[in-house]
């Protein structure tokens, strides 16, 4: 199959913009997570690299080029940033054994001002991933709220903050201004965590499989906001009515008139009439 018969339906992408970050728990066939971990033990692949190329040239002859190619990744990743992404750049985040982290919560790119667009990032876990090993943490919703990488850092625990516990193979895709912290790791065992960046090269508009655009379900799963939020979801809401409003190119889309309501400003009316004359 190719990897149109496996884009993301609406719905996936309505979940996508409201809390950041998607999961698929196993994507990646145990021949391809063995092979990878093994590259990574024997540190036979550079451990950051920053080469602006196409993301499908990267890796050649190697298990981390098959993930990539596999079709459900790619039917993940085009859903997103569309065909023939560019790959940023790669990290193999490891924490040894028995290693005790602080809180590190951050933000990678804050200097990243671009609200329509975005870049995605790819977290693959090659391994089982018990609590007691630590894992990835993110925190759902956050990827509106920009700030200085290490601003964040302060905080130990934010209410609805969603460790990775997992079964090797699980793929994580998310907005490249996500949350997220690295955490200890109280095993016997190296942990590894194999991470890409992706850019677009195309205008992110309906790259995905649009045939439930208009499922009534999608306002509802954009419209529920995060237990952190607290009086604030209303300013998160109209984030992703505006992002939602961009990725599908549909300038009328609201809830519950959040955006209709500051739009409707007398200045704008008279903008509109003159222009109808």
């Amino acid at each position: 199959m190719s990897p149109r018969d496996h884009l993301l339906s609406s719905k996936d992408m309505a979940r996508f913009v409201a809390q950041g970050f998607l999961r698929f728990d196993e994507l990646i066939p145990k021949d391809l997570c063995a092979e990878a971990i093994e590259l990574f033990d024997r540190n036979a692949i550079q451990r950051v690299k920053y080469d602006h190329r196409p993301l499908y040239d990267c890796w050649p002859g190697l298990a981390l080029r098959e993930v990539f190619a596999l079709p459900r990744v790619r039917g993940i990743v085009e859903s997103l940033v569309g065909p023939e992404p560019q790959h940023d750049h790669y990290a193999i985040h490891t924490v040894a054994p028995q290693t005790k982290k602080g809180p590190n919560l951050h933000q990678d790119a804050e200097y990243d001002v671009r609200f329509e667009h975005f870049d995605v990032q790819v977290s693959i876990f090659f391994h089982d991933t018990p609590r007691e090993m630590g894992g990835t943490l993110f925190v759902p919703g956050s990827h509106f709220r920009r700030v200085h990488e290490s601003q964040i850092g302060r905080y130990h625990n934010i209410v609805g903050q969603v460790p990775t516990v997992c079964k090797a193979g699980t793929f994580v895709v998310w907005h490249h201004n996500l949350w997220h912290a690295g955490r200890s790791n109280r095993t016997d065992t190296m942990r590894y965590m194999f991470k890409v960046r992706i850019n677009p090269t195309v205008k992110q508009l309906r790259l995905w499989d649009t045939a439930d655009l208009h499922d009534p379900e999608i306002e509802k799963i954009l419209g529920t906001g995060q237990p952190w939020y607290g009086q604030e979801g209303r300013l998160e809401t109209m984030n992703r009515i505006r992002l939602w409003r961009a990725l599908t190119g549909d300038p009328s889309f609201d809830i519950h008139t959040w955006l209709g309501r500051i739009e409707n400003r007398p200045e704008r009316i008279a903008e509109e009439t003159l222009a109808a004359v």
